[in-house]
């Protein structure tokens, strides 16, 4: 493949091929990841057949055909040389494998004879399924013999010949082929910043620079052919942009800068039905701080959110704090901690930013909710993973990959696991599922351990049970910051959460400091879930009353409350968050000064306790 005297500018992966190919390092390429976008060059939009064979190929290659399953061998360009029947057949879609088997082998004769050609295999995984050959049909093992041979075959390597396999996953290859050195596998990334603002102006030439590059930085984790159908000049999508116009205009009518707000939201609804858009505008609340651009990051965000999720099958979950850590009650010193950690991620500080969080202690402690607020303190997009232990079967591999690429591109992000001696327990995997669960376990933990996604990628995982979590989950590198969880130690703690859960509810207490402190005072033992609990039914009893909602009615609700008795197991938990922490500091005084192996006799004694019913 030499270079053309006008060459395009090349994507990045394209130009790593190219110089792969270029350099001898291999005739056989297997393209992955993100091969069903649309890419980009000057003003055309190509998918990534037509980039191979209009840009990539364009003025060097004699011939180029495609080899798939479906449609068997058929020319894209040029004609094979000769009239005999075996040309013939590569000129033809060919059916069943035999078929194809036979028209590879004229296609391998023209390679050899003329030269410069190149061979372009959509879902390569179909024809070359990740399979032991010693289980494969006849005709499959052929048909990979084939492409083994390909890659080796000295004719047809000096023969300016290529091959380009194209997979979404790179699992679902034969694993022999993409050991064998002459084989290069190039990922396909999602676009970046600098794509997405080429790809936006592209689509909405009528946005300013500074909104190009505003919507650009807050679409990260999107493909081009999902900002083609958000941006006003996608064709094919329904409403065009002057009748989206005009219904928008309709429902502002009346409201302050009702024509700007109109232009722009119009430019980023394509593809959406009327009532669609009806419900994504709020004619009736005033325009958000920072203006109309802020109006149009929510739209986007909503539509970013249901493209993603629908991306990865229901694998994630978008969350949405709603409080930041100052309606945590209590937990000074943890809070202490978290805001140093927000601050350093806001000013991009990622040397001094760890990998991941592990939030360990006992249940009802305030894990979830704390750890969500300091999401909203930072500033940081967060998901959730989903069940991938019990949906991830058959295409485990390939949702995973498609899952942690999204999260990437999305970066900076939180990626949050609750009860995560749930999803990575030391044991075995669970049974029937081939080693998939330990694969993915492992994947994850590779993930985890990339340096690249530090101050881009915060694991944060959640569990009362660390001792299930496997080992190697907890080191450096991967969940590097442990930070301990315990129930209020004294009086004024606890009055702190009953005041920030009436307030986060927006139930105003009569009850004077004193009182709240005296009532506090007899609820030691009580967990931040039985508080909240506590202050709730409060509320319900003063309701039904029509009472004031004060020390009387919380004193009721105290005396009909009645909370969980588990005191050997919370004992337990706790003692296993104190041998987790990462830092004395974020210890409550009765565990701070505790030595070492006093803390672990106690926590064996602890465990014997709780684990003996």
């Amino acid at each position: 493949m030499t270079a053309p005297t006008t060459r395009t500018t090349l994507p990045k992966w394209a130009e790593s091929l190219r110089q792969k190919y270029l350099a001898g390092e291999a005739s056989t390429f297997v393209l992955y990841r993100n091969v069903f976008d649309n890419f980009l060059v000057g003003d055309t939009l190509h998918n990534l057949q037509s980039f191979l064979v209009t840009e990539l190929f364009r003025d060097t290659k004699k011939h180029i055909c495609e080899v798939s399953l479906e449609r068997g061998i058929r020319a894209l360009r040029g004609q094979p040389a000769g009239t005999s029947a075996a040309n013939q057949d590569v000129q033809e879609p060919s059916t069943g494998d035999v078929g194809l088997l036979t028209a590879m082998h004229a296609l391998e004769a023209q390679m050899r004879n003329e030269q410069s050609t190149a061979v372009i295999v959509p879902y390569a995984d179909a024809l070359l399924p990740a399979a032991d050959p010693s289980f494969m049909a006849q005709q499959d093992r052929q048909i990979y013999l084939a492409f083994h041979r390909w890659s080796l075959d000295k004719t047809l390597t000096t023969g300016d010949n290529i091959t380009i396999l194209i997979t979404e996953s790179l699992n679902a290859i034969n694993p022999g082929l993409l050991s064998n050195p002459k084989v290069a596998a190039i990922e396909i990334p999602m676009p970046d910043l600098v794509v997405r603002q080429k790809v936006i102006a592209f689509f909405a030439p009528k946005l300013s620079e500074p909104q190009v590059t505003l919507f650009s930085e807050r679409t990260g984790g999107l493909r081009t052919v999902q900002l083609a159908s958000i941006m006003a000049s996608s064709e094919g999508h329904g409403m065009s942009e002057a009748e989206r116009r005009t219904l928008i205009l309709q429902l502002l009518h009346g409201t302050p800068d009702a024509d700007t707000r109109a232009t722009t939201l119009a430019t980023i609804t394509a593809g959406m039905s009327p009532g669609e858009i009806g419900k994504l505008i709020e004619p009736s609340k005033a325009l958000p701080e920072g203006g109309a651009n802020q109006e149009v990051l929510k739209v986007i965000h909503t539509r970013k959110r249901e493209m993603i999720e629908k991306e990865c099958a229901g694998l994630i979950e978008f969350i949405e704090p709603k409080h930041g850590l100052a309606s945590v009650g209590g937990h000074e010193n943890i809070k202490t901690e978290l805001l140093a950690i927000a601050k350093n991620l806001k000013e991009g500080e990622a040397t001094l930013t760890p990998m991941g969080l592990l939030a360990v202690g006992p249940m009802g402690s305030g894990k979830t909710f704390v750890i969500k607020a300091f999401l909203k303190e930072a500033g940081l997009s967060a998901v959730a993973l989903k069940n991938f232990r019990s949906k991830w079967v058959g295409s485990t591999e390939a949702n995973l990959e498609r899952v942690l690429a999204t999260v990437k591109a999305m970066g900076p992000i939180a990626v949050i696991i609750d009860e995560g001696d749930r999803s990575f327990g030391s044991g075995d995997s669970e049974g029937g599922d081939d080693g998939t669960s330990s694969r993915v376990i492992a994947r994850l933990k590779e993930f985890m351990a990339e340096t690249e996604n530090r101050g881009q990628v915060l694991f944060v995982m959640m569990t009362n049970r660390p001792d299930k979590l496997d080992t190697d989950i907890k080191r450096p590198g991967r969940l590097d910051r442990k930070i301990p969880f315990f129930y209020c130690e004294s009086a004024a703690e606890r009055a702190q959460v009953l005041q920030a859960v009436l307030s986060r509810y927006g139930e105003n207490c009569m009850a004077t400091n004193e009182e709240l402190l005296k009532l506090c005072d007899s609820l030691g033992g009580y967990s931040n879930a039985d508080l909240e609990a506590v202050a709730l039914l409060a509320v319900e009893l003063a309701r039904n009353l029509a009472t004031p909602l004060d020390a009387v009615a919380l004193t009721q609700a105290c005396a009909d409350f009645m909370p969980p008795q588990e005191r050997d197991m919370i004992e337990f938990m706790e003692l296993l968050a104190v041998s987790e922490t990462s830092r004395r500091s974020m210890l409550p005084k009765r565990f701070r000064d505790m030595a070492m192996a006093d803390i672990q006799s106690n926590l064996l004694a602890a465990k014997r306790r709780a684990l003996s019913r």
